[in-house]
């Protein structure tokens, strides 16, 4: 069983066809809706969820790029989905990623991996030192924006930064522990005032303690990262002529997606799935990110496995 946390700000009818996808009714699944959406859409995913006993809503709360709030959104999902019922491990997606393997699938690999945990993680210090103004220099979250102040700051003693993105699957003991246990106060404090926090939080926590599984460096997305004006890179949207890369990728999940630039690809991976479920396959084979034709084991050890770029 896997516990979903959708972050959703926008295209509820693209929101429901991803629900779809990936509903199974012995799963747990739990959406926020960014604040900043609108109490419409808010609304319109609430009615849609109300035939669906295993899945709920969070309180809505605003969630700024590069701000605290996003980790604040993943940890109520968390905590709200560790009391809904039992589960072996938590994904978060966000409205516009799509899944490429059924559900029957995704959960079978989780099941025959049931002690990893699927998250980019890299030293920060060593491998992205042009990262570390984001820990070091201290900034507010206000309504509206992230206010950066000429104020910089040590980071936490008998710490190491690390740095990754936003997405991953991980245990439910992870969960459990980074929701609840005394010793991560200190991190949650820490980077309430950090930039882009959702791209390193998880990771500190996770390396600079005891209480994890055993930890794949890759988060089993397929992503297309290419320059942007205003961030350094960003995910390509994919379309109708990426079908034959998406579909013939050995990862879980794609993003990203957006209905009103072609709305046809999902309908592809739509019938992909649909296909898969009725063949019965239910074995992932995984490959290394950057490497073609190449079949390892599924479970690789950090250090090991070929990640991506961030």
């Amino acid at each position: 069983m896997i516990g979903y946390l959708i972050l959703v700000h926008r295209y509820p009818d693209q929101f429901k066809r991803l629900f779809r996808a990936i509903h199974n009714s012995e799963n747990h699944y739990v959406v926020h809706v960014d604040k900043n959406s609108g109490a419409d859409l808010e609304a319109e995913i609430r009615r849609f969820l109300l035939p669906y006993a295993n899945a709920d809503m969070i309180k809505s709360e605003k969630a700024l790029w590069g701000g605290y709030s996003l980790v604040d959104a993943e940890l109520r999902g968390m905590e709200r989905l560790l009391q809904m019922g039992e589960w072996s491990h938590f994904i978060n997606l966000s409205g516009q990623d799509f899944p490429l393997k059924p559900q029957k699938q995704i959960t079978a690999f989780l099941n025959a991996n049931l002690n990893c945990e699927f998250i980019k993680v890299r030293d920060q210090d060593r491998e992205r030192p042009d990262t570390m103004h984001r820990v070091s220099e201290y900034v507010v979250e206000l309504e509206e924006t992230i206010q950066r102040t000429s104020h910089s700051r040590p980071f936490l003693t008998d710490a190491v930064p690390y740095i990754g993105n936003q997405w991953m699957i991980v245990t439910r003991a992870f969960c459990d522990f980074v929701c609840h246990d005394p010793s991560v106060a200190r991190y949650k404090a820490f980077y309430e005032n950090t930039l882009i926090a959702d791209e390193g939080f998880f990771q500190t926590v996770m390396m600079n303690s005891a209480m994890q599984g055993e930890i794949v460096n890759d988060d089993l997305r397929t992503i297309d990262w290419i320059p942007d004006g205003t961030i350094k890179l960003r995910p390509r949207t994919y379309q109708r002529q990426d079908a034959p890369e998406l579909i013939s990728s050995p990862n879980l999940f794609a993003r990203k997606f957006d209905q009103t630039v072609d709305s046809e690809i999902l309908g592809v991976l739509e019938r992909h799935l649909a296909a898969q479920a009725v063949a019965n396959v239910d074995r992932v084979q995984l490959v290394p990110a950057n490497a073609t034709n190449v079949a390892i084991p599924a479970v690789i050890p950090i250090g090991i496995s070929a990640a991506r770029r961030l």
